[in-house]
């Protein structure tokens, strides 16, 4: 896929606010510190579409972008979080699970995941999650270019190990690295064949 256009459109507080679900859309989210704004600059070829931060948690609302005013792109907070308050966790946590849960429009969700890290359980609920509330997700492993290549390796089987324990079949999975731009056009590859099949089926969204 070539990204000819991408353009911010809104942040939104609620999932009620957000633009007008017309259009195929594919949402991000993964844990503070994942690399996911980079991730997605990376993706569309942009220095600072969405905002990067040294600060963890610092996307706290739904951030949508346009792509090739075809579909969308929507950054939203992690579920992991920084250092806030109880009430603010809890806010985030609803928030996410609205927009997850009621965005008829959501084709796809991506799960980040840093790969420099052994399976994590906060990560692993999240999937479990998405998996028994009937979520579409892929899941995309960041930050490849910080291991050697055979310890991305074995963090990634080791994942796909503690997963296979609940699920017989896995998603589709995805290792990226923002800095070097691998395992993007995957990401753009599937979008791209998703929104073809969409399209050919006429399927059609409706608020």
């Amino acid at each position: 896929m070539v990204i000819k256009t991408a353009e911010f459109v809104k942040s939104s507080g609620k999932w009620q606010e957000c633009p007008e679900g017309t259009m195929p859309e594919y949402a991000f989210i993964g844990r503070s510190n994942v690399g996911k704004s980079s991730l997605i600059n990376g993706m569309l070829k942009r220095k600072d579409l969405a905002k990067t931060s040294g600060t963890p948690g610092k996307t706290q609302l739904i951030n949508h972008f346009i792509i090739n005013e075809s579909w969308y792109l929507t950054d939203l907070p992690g579920y992991g979080y920084a250092k806030v308050s109880k009430v603010m966790r809890r806010d985030f946590e609803k928030l996410i699970n609205n927009y997850i849960l009621n965005r008829n429009n959501l084709v796809n969700l991506f799960v980040l995941i840093d790969s420099r890290h052994s399976p994590q359980s906060i990560d692993l609920e999240f999937i479990q999650w998405c998996g028994e509330s009937g979520v579409p997700f892929s899941i995309v492993f960041t930050k490849a270019d910080k291991l050697k290549p055979n310890i991305v390796i074995k963090n990634v089987e080791d994942y796909k190990a503690e997963l296979h324990k609940t699920w017989e079949d896995l998603p589709e999975i995805y290792v990226t690295s923002a800095e070097k731009k691998t395992g993007t056009d995957e990401i753009l590859s599937f979008i791209q064949k998703t929104n073809e099949f969409l399209a050919n089926n006429s399927v059609t969204f409706n608020e």
